[in-house]
């Protein structure tokens, strides 16, 4: 695994954990298996169960769906942490999934969704509206074209008939990542400093008055919003657990 890619590693880990739970405690491995484990189905999130929104990010349908949007996981998210840092690259990820899954409330209610493809086009899109920021490197401006195409050929596919692709998710977190990427500042390699002690920056007295923290504040603040969203993660399945428990016992 590469070097100073915590968050996409531990991405990874959870969306395999979790495909892997699903394997072996799973019945079928087909829709009801998918809604116990999490999966967005428009009526279902109407009535309230809105943290299907978050948990449908880290279910797959298969093999193959998994594979794939892990290998672009590992790509995409290595790039971006690079050259955002990690949180931002989290915050990133779970705004461009969210909005993808939104997305999908509208034009696909009445379908079960799953996966992490918002997310992932998301950080494509982040990547390519990076490549024309003018504060950005050269060899960034190469790899925003070089995502390009797989923007336009995943699209595409989406909208052929048959496809069986959330094209909703897909443009939705695309879109989403291209807003974050465009409005996110570059810069902030903060997978150099342990998580340890970025906790105890926050809770340092003179940590967020004197003006020599002046950057290093702002990196605890990306800090502080990634940790939101895996708050929000943890809670949202939470729920899914409560809901699940309801459901077997009724």
């Amino acid at each position: 695994m590469r070097n100073n890619m915590r968050v996409t590693t531990f991405l990874i880990v959870v969306n395999v954990v979790l495909y892997l739970a699903m394997l072996i405690f799973g019945r079928r491995f087909g829709p009801y298996d998918f809604l116990v484990f999490g999966a967005q189905y428009g009526p279902l999130v109407s009535q309230g169960q809105w943290f299907r929104i978050v948990t449908a990010l880290f279910v797959h349908g298969g093999i193959l769906h998994i594979a794939f949007n892990m290998y672009a996981l590992y790509q995409l998210g290595y790039i971006i942490e690079m050259v955002y840092g990690e949180w931002k690259m989290l915050i990133i990820y779970f705004i461009s999934g969210i909005a993808g899954n939104i997305a999908t409330q509208f034009f696909y209610y009445n379908s079960l969704s799953v996966g992490a493809s918002g997310a992932i086009f998301g950080l494509a899109g982040a990547i390519f509206i990076t490549g024309y920021k003018e504060e950005t490197a050269y060899y960034m401006k190469s790899l925003a074209m070089g995502v390009l195409p797989m923007i336009i050929i995943n699209v595409i596919y989406g909208f052929i008939p048959g496809s069986h692709i959330n094209n909703a998710a897909h443009i939705g977190g695309l879109i989403a990542g291209i807003l974050l990427g465009k409005i996110i500042p570059a810069g902030g390699y903060s997978y150099h400093i342990p998580i340890s002690e970025t906790i105890r920056r926050i809770f340092r007295k003179d940590f967020w008055t004197n003006p020599w923290y002046q950057s290093q504040r702002k990196e605890v603040i990306w800090f502080l919003i990634g940790m939101a969203f895996v708050v929000l993660a943890v809670v949202s399945f939470i729920y899914l657990i409560i809901y699940d428990i309801i459901m077997f016992s009724s």
